[in-house]
């Protein structure tokens, strides 16, 4: 005999659509929004509803920063190579705030 299925919840629709708005956040923006959330989290004053929201929050900012620096190093790696096929240049950028420097 199998056993029983236990009952799945439904998926919460709600959170992407409270989260919406971090795919238009820049990274040190989203950046800090998760140090604050950390913060609250650890402080442990919030309530169960509210941790699970500041989670789920947390969670979409996590991966949105980590989107945008993979993209950066895809950016990067992609500048270096280039530079390689022109070693006019030695890789190096004509402007160091192009990279990032500055």
């Amino acid at each position: 005999m199998t056993p029983a299925k236990q009952p799945v919840p439904p998926a919460d629709t709600q959170g992407d659509a409270r989260n919406a708005d971090i795919a238009d956040l820049p990274y040190e923006a989203a950046r800090d929004e998760l140090v604050g959330i950390v913060g609250r989290l650890e402080g442990g004053q919030s309530g169960l509803e509210e941790s699970m929201r500041l989670w789920e929050r947390g969670e979409a900012l996590a991966d949105h920063c980590a989107a945008w620096l993979d993209g950066a190093e895809r950016r990067l790696r992609r500048e270096n190579a280039e530079g390689a096929e022109h070693p006019d240049t030695n890789g190096a950028a004509e402007n160091p705030q192009d990279v990032g420097e500055g």
